[in-house]
């Protein structure tokens, strides 16, 4: 009895250390091998970008036509100019990952990332990317930079096109591929937003050693979150070609019905991430793994075409290598004797050295070494052939940073509720403010500030977490106000006081309708952020135009600190470009405030590329007695291809308050 204890034992244990015996072996690819499927996978997204370009966004009430191949088009013009590839952003965003990663490491942070953003990236972007560079220039980090409440991006296309690299350079590694690929599309969006990332990311590392596109799709499906909208949208797209296995065409219409024309109205846009991850799947199924077909229905699925081309081409590039790839894509103009001419012409961001294909591919295989290696993956060499083992089970978990993120508005008397921001590590975390003082009767726990403070003041102090013996901190000038003097306001003061709904809705616009207000009456009703949030000054006038924003109350009011709190941001304006207090003195004339500091500093420049939604400057001064007090300065307004300029600005909130004992450390 004593022996079949202790044997019962022994089996338990073997059991418990070989993780139940479910471990996977490792998976095995030569180098040449890894080397020909990036090197094919980097070919392949250039082939379908470059190749898509003319079909982005052509294609939304119908398909495009079925006049297969469509073959470069005017992109060969482009082609014999550049004297090679060129860069667009489905590939040069990447292409920066790789220079950060040569910088700073395989897994860079969140903060290393800002920065690459911020060098690199001046122009051309769009949409979330463009929210998140914004509001990256405000001072923000990544996640930040992608959450819903700052973002209203949140949930397009950008994350899924700009993120293949992170699973390129993961072979076999599925779980950590998908997860890095999620972390890195929180740097844009939110939510569901970034389940078509994972998606791919997922498909990306399994086609390493998987061929079937029908067995490639599942296992995305498998990484994705548990009530994935993209996971049931997925299932749609199998069913639709379950339905109509040789006609895709009568599959494409009830796509469109479903995720463009009955989507929701405030994510109902042309570049929604589920509406063109769901026309790439069906491009992906009805090609079955010819490259060519597969391109020319991601083309045809339309919307924002070009993207799901090179992200599904890419793909492909795994799973055939490079010399898979039809050789008239490759070469497309006569006298090449190398792909693309082995040529990456920088066209489109700051910095970016021009490049060798075939060197950007041997320096994405010397990160995915390094991946690898770290995660108990071996390079091994048999018969003279060098081999990777890799571990499939490997899991990504993201560096410990405090990202930049907004304050919490604390106010004197009012309770306060707030969490910090953070990311990476795993939980449960230790918190402590390693130095300086909270306002008095504020406390920490657990990542939350809470409680009532007491006495208005700058509070300088740094908030440390620790997990698993690593640490992150970050320091904080928690700024108290006191009470919010414009909710007692007799009189709210603005030289627009209705939006001009119909000059509105002829503008492009790329926010969703639930954020507008049409009056100025909301600046003062305690709501910053959400539904009916946002007032645009606009007007039928196109010029130059000085806007206001204030107060006037029945009693005299000592005021030292107003809080302008923005609104969401248009490609054609929506900022100041200039911006000043008035007060009304004891004559009855507007006088400008003394010792103006406006924190952060305000972007005066015209271009929208560096204009944050949703964020607050504070504007603290030598403190005033007056019945009226405004915010005052020039609207902006930037040229734009699809209307005239209209010079306005966006708010949610105008607070004021009492004077800011020792504003001027703000400085």
């Amino acid at each position: 009895m004593h022996l079949f204890k202790i044997l019962s034992l022994l089996l338990i244990l073997i059991f418990v250390f070989t993780g139940c015996g479910e471990k996977k072996e490792m998976l095995k690819i030569s180098a040449d091998d890894l080397y020909s499927k990036v090197y094919g996978s980097w070919l392949a997204q250039i082939i379908g970008n470059i190749y898509g370009l003319p079909h982005e966004n052509a294609y939304v009430d119908e398909p495009g036509p079925e006049t297969f191949p469509y073959g470069y088009g005017r992109n060969l013009n482009r082609l014999i100019e550049a004297k090679g590839a060129f860069s667009d952003d489905d590939t040069d965003i990447e292409y920066i990952y790789l220079l950060t990663m040569e910088k700073h490491g395989f897994e860079p942070t969140y903060a290393q990332m800002r920065e690459a953003w911020l060098h690199h990236i001046r122009e051309r972007v769009w949409l979330a990317n463009r929210a998140a560079l914004g509001l990256m220039h405000f001072g923000y980090s990544p996640h930040v930079t992608g959450l819903k409440d700052y973002n209203p991006h949140w949930f397009q296309i950008d994350p899924q096109l700009v993120n293949e690299i992170w699973a390129t350079i993961s072979p076999g590694m599925i779980t950590y591929a998908a997860q890095k690929s999620a972390w890195a599309a929180r740097v844009t969006n939110d939510s569901w937003g970034i389940d078509p990332t994972i998606h791919y990311g997922a498909m990306y590392s399994a086609a390493f050693f998987e061929s079937d596109v029908n067995k490639l799709i599942d296992i995305g499906t498998a990484a994705l979150p548990e009530g994935s909208r993209f996971a049931e949208t997925v299932e749609d797209m199998k069913a639709l070609y379950k339905k109509y296995p040789n006609d895709w065409r009568k599959a494409w219409p009830e796509m469109a019905q479903k995720y463009h024309i009955d989507e929701h109205i405030d994510t109902k846009t042309i570049w929604n991430a589920v509406l063109n991850g769901a026309a790439g799947i069906l491009a992906l199924l009805y090609g079955q793994g010819d490259f060519q077909y597969t391109l020319d229905l991601a083309c045809a699925m339309g919307f924002d075409a070009d993207n799901q081309a090179a992200t599904m081409a890419g793909l492909l590039g795994v799973i055939l290598g490079v010399d898979g790839l039809p050789k008239d894509l490759l070469y497309p103009i006569e006298g090449w004797d190398q792909p693309f001419n082995d040529f990456y012409k920088n066209v489109s961001r700051h910095d970016m050295p021009d490049a060798s294909l075939k060197d950007m591919a041997k320096r994405m295989v010397a990160q995915a070494e390094k991946i690898i290696l770290k995660y108990g993956g071996e390079k091994v060499t048999e018969n003279g052939v060098d081999y990777y083992l890799i571990n499939p089970d490997a899991e990504f978990i993201a560096p410990m940073e405090f990202p930049g993120a907004p304050m919490p508005n604390i106010v004197v008397g009012e309770k306060t509720d707030y969490t910090f921001y953070i990311s990476g590590g795993k939980a449960p975390f230790k918190w402590s403010v390693a130095s300086g003082q909270l306002p008095e009767g504020i406390e920490l726990k657990d990542g939350k500030l809470t409680g009532t403070a007491t006495t208005s003041g700058i509070y300088p102090v740094t908030v440390q977490f620790e997990s698993e013996g690593k640490k992150a901190s970050q320091k904080f000038n928690l700024v108290v106000r006191g009470s919010n003097l414009a909710k007692d306001a007799s009189k709210i003061l603005a030289n627009v006081r209705e939006t001009d709904v119909a000059i509105r809705d002829a503008m492009w616009l790329t926010v969703g309708y639930s954020l507008y207000s049409n009056s100025v009456n909301v600046i003062n009703d305690g709501v910053r952020l959400g539904n009916g949030s946002t007032f645009y000054s606009i007007t039928k006038s196109t010029g130059n135009k000085v806007d206001h924003y204030g107060y006037e109350w029945n009693d005299s009011k000592n005021i030292g600190l107003i809080g302008y709190h923005l609104g969401s941001m248009e490609e054609s304006g929506g900022w100041f470009t200039s911006l000043d207090v008035e007060y009304r003195d004891a004559n009855g004339k507007w006088k400008s405030v003394e010792d103006l500091i406006v924190l952060p500093d305000l972007l005066p420049n015209k271009t929208p590329f560096n204009k944050a939604h949703f964020v607050e400057y504070l504007l603290a001064f030598k403190p005033v007695e007056t019945k009226a007090i405004r915010i005052i300065g020039d609207a902006g307004a930037a040229d734009h291809w699809r209307n005239k300029s209209h010079h306005f600005t966006s708010i949610t909130e105008l607070s004021v308050h009492g004077p800011l004992p020792e504003y001027q450390s703000l400085k």
